[in-house]
């Protein structure tokens, strides 16, 4: 079934922030929370930079961490560490943070993060600044974190350059906050980060802070994102393919990245692909399937008055089926 244009309109306007202006207050409602992402990277990226390695002493711990020999690894970066070699530090400081092969450890972890960074590892200055940031380990320290931040993604550490990007957005408000943070984020992004992509996106879609205003540059850094498995980006690429923005509208595969996002628990998917069963859009429309979606983003806390009227409409037995549907889907 092919939607009409109002249609498609009111999806997107369901979902999208791109079309708002990345202005002065507004950056940081566009872009993920500084402290959500923070929090994110430190827990889904390894601090431990392989090509450090190569024929450094610690490349034999560094061999067994790859292969999850974590006590071996352990055992051997240990005295490395303790003598100073930087690149064991870092390696001890992964290990202990993950509970890898020992038992976790944050603070010790913490000291050797720090070690490291002294030595002028990047990849141990992001965590360190991490560290700063949340002042639970180490005293807290936003200019010297600010500060660290920066040489590592000055030094190529592309999580970096991610943070960095925002924690200048936040330091410094407005048009110039921005048109300094969007240098870090195309260089974040061009390193494959997917919340890096899906910001230069944002800078694209609306032409903020120099960047050229590029609906087709942006759909495709959306897609990179999404493809990189970040929610908020198949999302939003879903809608944009719906509606036909930044390229030619493809129904089936909008519906597609929306489902996805929703199986994966992102409660504005769910309610999108709730509308598309209920229209029949990019998928045959069927009544209970929309039902079943809208029960689960309901049940997060989503309140839509179209959704509503839609489960008022249905029958007893419908809604009977809906939630038992909707309970195979959790």
């Amino acid at each position: 079934m092919r939607p009409s244009l109002p249609t498609l309109a009111a999806l997107a306007l369901t979902l999208s922030v791109t079309g708002q202006a990345l202005a002065a207050g507004e950056a940081t409602k566009l872009l993920p929370n500084l402290a959500d992402r923070v929090a994110k990277a430190a827990r889904e990226e390894p601090a431990v930079d392989p090509g450090r390695f190569g024929d450094h002493p610690a490349n034999k711990a560094f061999g067994a961490f790859q292969r999850g020999l974590y006590i071996t690894a352990h055992n051997l970066a240990k005295p490395l560490a303790e003598k100073g070699d930087a690149a064991a530090q870092l390696l001890m400081a992964e290990l202990l943070s993950r509970g890898l092969g020992v038992k976790r450890d944050p603070k010790t972890a913490a000291s050797w993060y720090v070690k490291a960074a002294e030595q002028n590892v990047p990849e141990a200055k992001f965590q360190y600044a991490l560290l700063l940031l949340d002042g639970k380990l180490v005293e807290k320290d936003k200019d010297k974190a600010f500060r660290l931040m920066g040489e590592a993604a000055a030094e190529g550490n592309r999580l970096a350059r991610f943070n960095y990007a925002q924690m200048l957005m936040d330091r410094v408000p407005g048009e110039k906050g921005l048109t300094e943070a969007l240098p870090w984020f195309e260089k974040a992004a061009r390193q494959g980060l997917p919340d890096a992509q899906y910001a230069l996106a944002q800078f694209h879609a609306v032409g903020a802070a120099g960047a050229a205003k590029d609906e087709v540059l942006a759909r495709k850094w959306l897609e990179l994102s999404a493809r990189g498995g970040y929610d908020t980006a198949m999302v939003e690429l879903g809608v944009w393919l719906v509606d036909g923005r930044g390229g030619e509208r493809r129904y089936e595969e909008g519906f597609n990245w929306l489902h996805n996002a929703a199986l994966g628990g992102n409660v504005a998917a769910q309610n999108l692909v709730a509308k598309l069963y209920r229209q029949g859009i990019g998928v045959e429309g069927n009544s209970i399937e929309a039902a079943a979606w809208y029960v689960l983003a309901r049940r997060a806390g989503l309140d839509d008055r179209e959704m509503n009227v839609f489960m008022d409409g249905l029958t007893t037995e419908q809604q009977k089926t809906a939630i038992e549907r909707a309970n195979r889907l959790r």
